[in-house]
């Protein structure tokens, strides 16, 4: 891709198509949080399998994501952003015309396929179109959109679902996706030379199966132990041989070797605990509040409200506060930030009030994007031009299928004891956990690049 050939007119007219569809199928990821009560109820389906809406959600795009780099390769930019917009539509179709359980899920996994291609695309574009200066702006840009769509979907999801039914999550994003195809298809410039690739699909199922085996391994525990841990157990092997086959081959789905740079591998460590607590907290106070307080799903939705607000704020301003300090003291800020937010939650109970909750909550959005933009910026500081695509399908894969483990641990933790309320408390003590260790991993990597000094 040429920097040169595109006019400031034409960057322009793709940054906003990439950015308003990467929101709205980020939106959709999470819509389903505060509609889970509500799903499990009219379908009949336990909370466990309900999650699933939202796990296989993640899941899917993780396992996605390792194709948009040979995608972005063997066809225009033009062909991969029209079929994958398509691909989302006739998700969301599907969607809107579900009479049971099965159909959703499909809808759903249909929509995280097209989803997980669209977040790739858009990152690796928006990195390879702007001058290298302006990178921390431009990817603060994008993790304003990977920040925000998911934060804002629960309580979208919850103000529709209190006038209207849990089809309209699906009918309401068909017309803006739409848009975004005509758009798209009109003004969309093409920009990339395809090149004559082969795709590893054995790569591919490997990576399915591993990944389905070891997230499912988490439902299952509860029910049946030994099977859970044969399934994880597969499921580690598997990852392991996807790992080893992607260093033999020449046209790679997932070009590991970029963990050779230590700072991508950490900084996309540190951006991995940031989305995991992002997705866990979001997951959890909505079955906090329909399930323990048995509120709606519309006042739920306002308890996560203002975080997602500041979140986005926060995250549009802090690219350009990243390219004139870098990423040490930002990281550190909001890693503290979200350790105080934690204070209340820890103790969560029947008498917590909702407005102490949404304020700890967006504490703790607030803290998140100040580590994420950051992180996100810092972990392609040392990749070539020519290293971007796969370093985003590779930090793109990683997040989103630990954004899975998130959700799935936490639900599977806070059902397990007979108090929901237990439970809940518990699965919040793992979310600080995991704030722990991306501040640790992160003093690790300020170690190494003071040693490399």
């Amino acid at each position: 891709m040429s920097q040169i050939n595109l006019s400031v007119h034409n960057r322009r007219i793709i940054t906003i198509i990439l950015l308003l569809s990467a929101f709205i199928s980020l939106a959709s990821q999470t819509m389903m949080v505060t509609a889970l009560p509500f799903i499990a109820n009219t379908f009949k389906v336990s909370l466990n399998n309900a999650q699933w809406l939202t796990t296989g959600y993640t899941l899917i795009i993780g396992v996605i994501m390792p194709l948009s780099s040979n995608l972005y390769d063997k066809f225009t930019n033009r062909q991969v952003f029209l079929t994958t917009i398509g691909v989302f539509i006739v998700g969301s179709l599907i969607g809107c015309l579900a009479t049971n359980f099965a159909g959703l899920l499909a809808a759903r996994l249909i929509q995280a396929a097209a989803s997980g291609m669209l977040m790739s695309f858009q990152m690796t574009t928006m990195v390879s179109i702007y001058p290298i200066e302006k990178r921390g702006t431009i990817l603060g840009l994008s993790s304003l959109v990977i920040s925000s769509g998911p934060a804002f979907g629960p309580t979208l999801a919850g103000l529709i679902l209190q006038v209207l039914s849990w089809r309209w999550l699906f009918i309401l994003v068909l017309p803006f996706m739409v848009l975004a195809w005509v758009v798209g298809y009109f003004k969309l410039p093409n920009y990339s030379i395809p090149r004559d690739i082969h795709i590893d699909y054995l790569s591919v199922l490997i990576s399915l199966i591993g990944s389905a085996l070891f997230l499912g391994s988490l439902t299952v525990f509860e029910i049946n132990l030994p099977v859970g841990i044969i399934m994880m157990a597969v499921g580690i092997v598997l990852i392991a041989i996807l790992v080893r086959r992607q260093l033999h081959l020449k046209n790679p789905l997932l070009k590991v070797q970029i963990f050779r740079y230590p700072s991508f591998t950490l900084m996309t460590i540190v951006g991995i605990f940031a989305f995991m607590v992002l997705l866990g907290t979001e997951q959890l106070i909505p079955i906090w509040g329909e399930n323990a307080l048995h509120i709606s799903s519309f006042v739920s939705g306002l308890i996560l409200l203002p975080g997602a607000i500041l979140n986005g704020f926060t995250a549009s301003i802090i690219g350009r506060l990243y390219d004139q300090y870098g990423p040490k003291w930002l990281i550190i800020s909001g890693g503290l930030l979200m350790l105080i937010a934690s204070v209340p939650l820890m103790s969560i109970s029947n008498h917590t009030s909702l407005a102490l909750v949404s304020l700890a909550y967006a504490i703790r959005m607030i803290g998140n994007a100040l580590v994420f933009s950051p992180a996100l910026s810092e972990a392609f500081s040392d990749l070539s031009q020519l290293e971007n695509s796969h370093g985003t399908a590779l930090n793109n894969t990683l997040r989103q299928v630990s954004g899975a483990i998130s959700v799935t641990l936490v639900v599977v933790i806070a059902d397990a004891p007979a108090s929901l309320i237990t439970g809940i408390r518990s699965a919040m003590w793992v979310t600080v956990l995991l704030i722990i260790l991306m501040l640790v991993t992160f003093g690790i990597y300020l170690q190494n690049k003071a040693h490399q000094s």
